[in-house]
């Protein structure tokens, strides 16, 4: 978000030779609000009388680094710089969460979508009128 909205001079993408759609990592980006709705409902959970559970909380969706850039481009109505750069050691081409533990346990699911997740966050960090990086 910052580098499309002039804060920092471009993005890095670390890999761009994964065994991927396009080459870049897949990840589960989740909106802050799902997060917190499972975090309310893990307490109502436990405050009546659950037991403690590892649970997952993701979308279940893939989404690699390079639709993500293009998802927030086509929110800021213009392209960034993106350098690509070698992979770093220890990146997992593809890291997906299974969510069916929390459905089953808390009744949870996410309602937010990318174009939602990038919609969001884009309204949030230009809202905040911090100044261009000089």
């Amino acid at each position: 978000m910052d580098a499309a909205l002039g804060r920092r001079d471009g993005f890095n993408i670390f890999g761009t030779d994964y065994d991927t759609r396009d080459g870049t990592c897949v990840r589960d980006f989740i909106h802050v609000s799902d997060l917190a709705d499972a975090h309310g409902r893990a307490v109502e959970y436990l405050l009546g009388g659950g037991e403690s559970v590892a649970l997952n909380l993701g979308t279940g969706t893939g989404t690699t680094v390079q639709e993500l850039l293009t998802a927030i481009a086509t929110e800021a109505g213009k392209p960034f710089p993106i350098r690509r750069e070698g992979r770093r050691e220890g990146d997992a081409p593809v890291l997906v969460a299974d969510n069916a533990k929390a459905g089953s346990v808390l009744g949870w699911s996410p309602r937010h979508d990318l174009g939602s997740i990038v919609r969001t966050a884009w309204q949030w960090h230009a809202s905040t009128g911090l100044a261009a990086a000089e």
